[in-house]
């Protein structure tokens, strides 16, 4: 399921503000740890900015002629 920038930023102000331990909450709101924290690297960072979906690049294509 994707998230909206929006939707992120209330995911980390609902864990950041919860009195329960982050695992707790984000198993109740349905959200990986590992997600939630690439999120919230990435808040930390770049800001709010930063939880806009990028479109994915592949840093190496195997099938590309190189450059000469």
């Amino acid at each position: 399921m994707r998230y909206a920038a929006e939707e992120k930023l209330e995911i980390i102000r609902l864990v950041e503000r919860s009195a329960r331990p982050a695992k707790w909450t984000l198993d109740k709101l349905g959200v990986p740890r590992r997600t939630f924290y690439r999120w919230y690297d990435r808040y930390l960072t770049e800001g709010a900015d930063g939880l806009v979906d990028r479109a994915p690049m592949p840093k190496i294509v195997w099938n590309r002629i190189p450059d000469v």
